[in-house]
């Protein structure tokens, strides 16, 4: 158990980080309250990347792994600040709950591993194997893992610790995204004489049918590689009197360990190369939706929206030293799944590194009205990544 001091401490830069809104692009306000708390703390090293990513480190006094904390800086944006119960920017404690966007995503996290860094560094008086690094990273609310891509190559950890809500259990996997765009190509004409034309939408149909039948793989443990249309679109718009010559389509499609971006296209090109032989008029498109963003540092940003699934095996024997050291503290953190996506695509799901997730609170409190973490959970969060350190640098 912490004193009570550094229970303050914690909570008081989670405070700090919360009141500094930083959708997407601008993390940079927390970017520097990070520095400003690293650089007071005696971190051995502070690095901001052309992307704005935050990078700290703290050396061991003898050689040994490499151990990242990776949590990400943006919020989503709150969509309607009259509904929240308090100032979403002006964090505040009521009934054991901070309140705060960014609270349980992920600031608490964030707060929580840089405090741990510093109890761990001043109480091992840095006699140690090993480097500690804690990452703030940038973008991950638009793209999971492309920032981080980043931090990886300059850090090239040993073990990555995702600080995503887990409710104090350790995560060993999730599935992956994909954000799928098919693409039909018709013929302009005056919706008088549509004859005359090829309405790309009536092709789109035909192809938002067949690609109904896919069955998507699935896993025993990670669940269904699920493929959803969420929108679609032609052009022109509004389409005042002529049929559309194009149309497009976005599918989410959730990833399973082991898939790659050829093989999760595959069964849809398939599908494309039935339809242009059956009909000569049909023409279409598949790819990857790409995304591209402008940092704070004024960089760009960009990359496919393919992010792969992960999944560590239970009995790794880093994940049982870390379960170990967290039982030994008075926890009974359970193994299990993160539902949604995370840096640890490119962590674990690119890049292969031994990877686990372990956060405060749960993962339904993330962009949501009056979003809160249990200052209990903040705390223990703290204690359990300071166990992390002892588990894994030794």
């Amino acid at each position: 158990m912490f004193q009570a001091s550094r229970n303050d401490e914690i909570i008081r830069l989670c405070k700090k980080l919360i009141s500094h809104r930083s959708y997407s692009g601008e993390e940079m306000a927390v970017a520097d309250e990070l520095r400003m708390y690293m650089e007071k703390a005696g971190f051995d090293g502070i690095t901001v990347d052309r992307y704005g990513n935050m990078i700290g480190s703290i050396r061991g006094a003898r050689p040994g792994k490499k151990l990242l904390f990776d949590g990400h800086m943006d919020t989503v944006p709150v969509q309607d600040s009259g509904k929240w119960s308090h100032d979403p920017f002006e964090p505040v404690v009521e009934g054991g709950r901070l309140y705060g966007r960014g609270a349980t995503d992920m600031k608490g996290a964030i707060a929580g591993f840089m405090a741990a860094a510093r109890f761990f560094a001043e109480d091992t008086k840095r006699d140690f194997p090993g480097e500690i690094y804690v990452a703030g990273v940038v973008h991950e609310e638009c793209f999971e893992g492309v920032a981080a891509r980043s931090i990886s190559n300059m850090v090239k950890p040993d073990y990555v610790v995702i600080g995503e809500a887990s409710d104090l259990n350790v995560k060993i996997g999730q599935r992956g995204r994909a954000e799928i765009v098919l693409e039909t190509f018709g013929k302009p004409a005056h919706s008088a004489n549509p004859e005359k034309g090829i309405n790309a939408i009536y092709q789109m149909s035909k192809l938002i049918q067949a690609i109904r039948q896919i069955i998507p793989p699935e896993h025993p443990v990670l669940g269904k590689g699920i493929l959803e249309l969420t929108d679609i679109k032609s052009s022109p718009y509004p389409g005042a009197s002529v049929v559309p010559e194009y149309c497009r389509a976005t599918y989410d499609r959730r990833l399973l360990v082991g898939e790659s971006k050829e093989s999760v296209l595959a069964p849809i090109r398939e599908v494309l190369e039935k339809l242009e032989r059956e009909d000569a008029e049909f023409s279409a498109g598949v790819s990857f939706a790409v995304g591209e963003e402008i940092c704070y540092t004024g960089e760009h940003i960009a990359g496919e929206r393919f992010f792969p699934g992960w999944l560590q095996e239970e009995q790794e024997p880093f994940i049982q030293d870390v379960v170990r050291q967290l039982k030994s503290m008075g926890y009974e953190p359970d193994i299990t799944r993160y539902n949604f996506c995370t840096n640890g695509s490119h962590y674990a799901g690119e890049a292969g590194i031994p990877t686990i997730g372990l956060g405060p609170s749960v993962e339904s409190l993330a962009h949501t009205i009056d979003e809160y973490v249990e200052v209990e959970q903040l705390v223990k969060a703290s204690e359990c990544y300071y166990g992390i350190m002892k588990a894994l640098l030794k």
